[in-house]
Parts: C-alpha cells; sequence; structure tokens
C-alpha cells in the first residue's frame, strides 16, 4: 500500500510542476521586477525546480516505520522493568 501512496503523490507532484510551468503561469511572472538582482522569472523558474526536486526527494526516500509489535529479544520468563 505504501508504494500506491508513492505512486500517487508522485503523479500529483508532476501534475503541479506541470501547471507550475505552463506558460499562462510562468507569463505572470514575466515582469520586469528584480528580486536581489534577479529577475523574477528566473528566480521563479529556480525556486520551483528545486522545490519539485526536494518533494519528489522526500517522497521517493520516506522510509516505512517499524512494526509497533518488534520488541527487543528477551529471555524467556524474564519481565521487563
Amino acid at each position: 500500500l505504501r508504494w500506491w501512496l508513492s505512486l500517487v503523490a508522485l503523479c500529483a507532484l508532476f501534475l503541479a510542476g506541470w501547471i507550475a510551468f505552463n506558460p499562462p503561469i510562468l507569463g505572470l511572472f514575466g515582469a520586469p521586477v528584480t528580486v536581489l538582482g534577479l529577475p523574477l522569472l528566473y528566480l521563479y523558474l529556480f525556486a520551483g525546480w528545486a522545490g519539485l526536486i526536494a518533494l519528489a526527494a522526500v517522497i521517493v526516500e520516506r522510509r516505512d516505520p517499524p512494526p509497533a509489535a518488534a520488541a527487543p529479544d528477551a529471555p524467556a520468563g524474564e519481565a521487563e522493568e
């Protein structure tokens, strides 16, 4: 089931990236404005791309939590304190 959730999350991330980098959306950032000396469009492109890569890494590298029933081995007959 975990792989299915990762697949759905990656598909949603792909669609979000597709929408974010569509020409109508990119046109919103085409104004001649600079932020810290960088054109707004370049800043949007690089920050958005880095964000997509970071989110994809988080989705792919997510680890399953250890099972709750797994306890350290204790010799038979000893009670835990």
